[in-house]
């Protein structure tokens, strides 16, 4: 479907793309239980997805997109489960960075993997780099607490070094939002206009907590590998009948 068929689904109403679209990729396990299937194949099913929605994007000129993959907490499951989960996300993103189509950015607290995924996920990065199609980022190993964490850790270190004031008085920038926002995993990018979370969970779970502040929310009912165009289409035509007013 191309961008003016999108359109035409809000009857010829024009509206603006969303710029950065997250999704919760939530239901794998669920999926595979359903079908009679271990839990490893519904995370390949999945996996499958995630270069579809890449491609929709892409195709539709959204110029950053995030996936949660995988939970800083998932790292608690057992070492089977971890490292057929990981060997599933490895996999499936070299098979996408092999494309060269998007600039793949792992994002999370990536130390807490195993040396082989962080590797593997290092090589991803550097190999697509040079890309300049849509952004890619990919949230394995995430927790959002620990993403502002981390950042305000980012940030006492430099006050701590004397480039930056705590107070408009203080020598060097203010301590503040952007100053924060600086020592996020996506910074430099334009925080997620929309919020896709499937398998019908209603909730985020720790997700960007910073970054959607003012995002709008979209949640489907069907699980993640079943998710298809229509319903991607039916979220970015909900995102373009919202007011998006940030307060004002």
């Amino acid at each position: 479907m191309s961008e003016q068929k999108a359109l035409g689904r809000l009857q010829g109403q024009s509206f603006d793309m969303p710029e950065h679209v997250a999704v919760i990729l939530d239901g794998n396990r669920r999926w595979a239980q359903r079908h009679g299937l271990p839990a490893v194949e519904g995370y390949r099913r999945g996996a499958v997805q995630v270069g579809n929605l890449w491609d929709w994007c892409e195709e539709l000129g959204i110029g950053y997109v995030t996936v949660w993959v995988f939970s800083l907490h998932n790292l608690r499951r057992s070492d089977e489960a971890v490292r057929a989960l990981l060997e599933v996300i490895t996999t499936g993103l070299r098979e996408l960075a092999d494309q060269r189509r998007w600039r793949i950015r792992p994002i999370g607290a990536l130390e807490a993997l195993p040396d082989r995924t962080q590797d593997l996920l290092s090589e991803i990065e550097a190999d697509t780099a040079d890309i300049q199609g849509t952004v890619a980022n990919v949230a394995i190993a995430y927790d959002g607490r620990q993403e502002i964490a981390q950042a305000a850790r980012a940030l006492m270190n430099e006050h701590s070094s004397g480039s930056v004031s705590p107070g408009r008085a203080g020598p060097g920038p203010m301590v503040d939002e952007s100053g924060l926002a600086r020592h996020l995993y996506t910074a430099g990018q334009p925080d997620p206009d929309l919020v896709i979370r499937t398998s019908g969970e209603q909730r985020l779970s720790g997700f960007m907590p910073w970054q959607t502040a003012y995002a709008e929310y979209h949640f489907v009912p069907v699980c993640w590998p079943d998710f298809t165009r229509g319903d991607f289409d039916d979220a970015l035509s909900v995102y373009a009948k919202r007011q998006r007013r940030s307060g004002l």
